[in-house]
């Protein structure tokens, strides 16, 4: 299935790389460098999230040791594909986001108060903006070429324990990136029809 819009900001080519002939991959080859990784996040960062508040944090596994205790923490079937990937990152959320407020909206901390008073609040506005984020960082990630596979079948409080464990971050998404194997490019899986999925009241 490929995009064919008229009158885009964006050429129907690029818009088919990120979506209509894009696809989730299980298999990758190839590297990706560290300036590729820092690229996918300078292009995500620019998506909107409330207040500009920015609470996705990114940590990209290259150590064997590392990759060995994320790989422990997956669901059985995510293991092996975790093992070979080119690049796996851990996407989280910032759980003290808010004190960054002078930072990512100067001049108008009125709404940090709500965030001060109210943990749950919190803790929901940042795991859900980080949520928006990784649609972001997916996106980028496909934008520059590569084929991402975000896995949510894992241990989030084990991968916390190991990774994150003052609390300071809460994950939500393991991400596998690289260049496709030609085995992945084969036809999408289906996807809802805009009459299916969509209504205008």
């Amino acid at each position: 299935m490929t995009v064919a819009s008229q009158e885009n900001q964006v050429d129907t080519a690029t818009l088919n790389a990120i979506f209509g002939e894009a696809r989730t991959a299980n298999a990758f080859t190839g590297e990706v460098t560290e300036a590729q990784a820092q690229e996918i996040y300078e292009l995500a960062k620019f998506g909107p999230t409330a207040f500009n508040s920015q609470p996705l944090r990114v940590t990209y596994v290259r150590s064997d040791e590392a990759r060995a205790t994320l790989v422990d923490a997956m669901a059985h079937g995510n293991q092996a594909k975790t093992a070979a990937a080119p690049l796996v990152a851990i996407l989280s959320y910032d759980t003290a986001w808010h004190e960054q407020w002078d930072n990512f909206l100067p001049g108008y901390n009125a709404p940090k108060a709500m965030y001060d008073a109210d943990a749950d609040f919190t803790a929901a506005t940042g795991n859900n903006n980080a949520h928006l984020q990784a649609g972001y960082f997916l996106l980028a990630a496909r934008s520059l070429g590569f084929a991402v596979g975000p896995m949510t079948g894992a241990d989030f409080s084990a991968i916390d324990a190991s990774f994150f464990p003052e609390g300071e971050q809460k994950s939500f998404l393991v991400v596998n990136i690289g260049q496709p194997a030609q085995s992945e490019l084969g036809a999408p899986k289906a996807r809802f029809e805009y009459e299916k999925a969509v209504r205008t009241v």
